[in-house]
């Protein structure tokens, strides 16, 4: 009797095993549906997106000749009214324009403090040993001041004496990146790319920290930000001036 029942025991597992070797394999997770949750999780977390270009090749896929920034500016120049986080409208657009980035316009419940990858590195980490709450962050990819992390914060939002308040005119103009490549305040009338991005020469913008985070105050990273930022300036050689506050108009 035991040796029978040892036989169908041997048996069961016998077929067991035949199962899961004739089981097919999971297959990998559709980066669409992937690209789409991301995007989708974004906008339930209120950052209202649009769509942006996408590389063609090392170029850009609008019609610009010689686009300074390619693949990281919106589509339409009605990006500021087109922003939504309607997710009805974002699944259409995902799933419409398969290749097209999107970006998310600042200054309305978030703002971004971007700043060189070196310096947000050396910062990101100061911060955590400090034990800050750092909300979401960014990594952009590119070579050079291109490589940027961006630090994802409430919004200032609008001070009751709008003399205090400045619209963020170089980053409504990202061409100019290279004459201030330290920190950049993007607020009202701004935008960056939201993950995920791609960008020419096989370079993305990926989450480091993602929107299960809470956006901090922007100033209780400001001044960490800002020392990273000079010595950056100052182990690349560049004057203080150019990590100073280029974007307050």
């Amino acid at each position: 009797m035991g040796s029978e029942s040892g036989r169908v025991k041997r048996g069961e597992q016998s077929r067991i095993s035949q199962w899961l070797r004739r089981r097919p394999k999971p297959s990998p997770e559709d980066p669409a549906r992937v690209r789409e949750e991301l995007l989708l999780s974004v906008a339930a977390a209120g950052l209202p997106l649009a769509p942006a270009a996408h590389p063609a090749g090392y170029r850009c896929s609008c019609d610009r000749i010689g686009c300074p920034t390619p693949a990281r500016h919106p589509l339409s120049f009605a990006w500021q009214t087109q922003s939504t986080t309607d997710r009805a409208q974002i699944e259409r657009w995902a799933r419409n324009e398969p290749q097209a980035n999107f970006i998310t316009a600042t200054g309305m419940l978030h703002d971004v403090l971007d700043v060189p990858l070196e310096a947000g590195t050396r910062a990101l980490g100061r911060l955590l040993d400090a034990g800050v709450d750092v909300g979401p962050v960014a990594e952009s990819g590119g070579t050079g001041d291109q490589a940027r992390m961006l630090f994802f914060t409430a919004t200032r939002g609008t001070p009751e004496d709008e003399d205090e308040w400045w619209p963020c005119e170089l980053d409504c103009h990202p061409e100019t990146m290279d004459e201030h490549p330290g920190l950049r305040w993007h607020c009202r009338g701004s935008y960056v790319l939201v993950p995920p991005a791609v960008l020419p020469g096989d370079h993305a913008v990926t989450w480091v920290r993602g929107m299960e985070h809470a956006l901090p105050d922007p100033l209780t990273l400001l001044e960490t930000l800002t020392d990273a930022c000079a010595e950056y300036a100052g182990t690349a050689g560049r004057s203080p001036a150019s990590v100073a506050w280029p974007l307050h108009h």
